[in-house]
């Protein structure tokens, strides 16, 4: 297996840091996830068609014009 970080082969037996190869490797790992380098994309959600309704009090339902 391959460091994330630098890809330097990791041993994977008795390595506190795993998957990473050190604590340099991890903690430089944490920073990109901190500081939003790192982003789960997922799909644009669909408009609501129900938010125009919602934003419409009953009390404005009934008006016309």
């Amino acid at each position: 297996m391959r460091c994330p970080i630098c890809h330097r082969e990791v041993l994977w037996a008795g390595n506190a840091f795993r998957p990473f190869c050190s604590e340099r490797c991890q903690l430089i790992d944490l920073d990109h996830w901190l500081s939003e380098r790192y982003r789960i994309s997922t799909l644009p959600e669909p408009e609501d068609k129900n938010c125009a309704a919602e934003e419409i009090g009953p009390e404005d339902k009934g008006r016309s014009g």
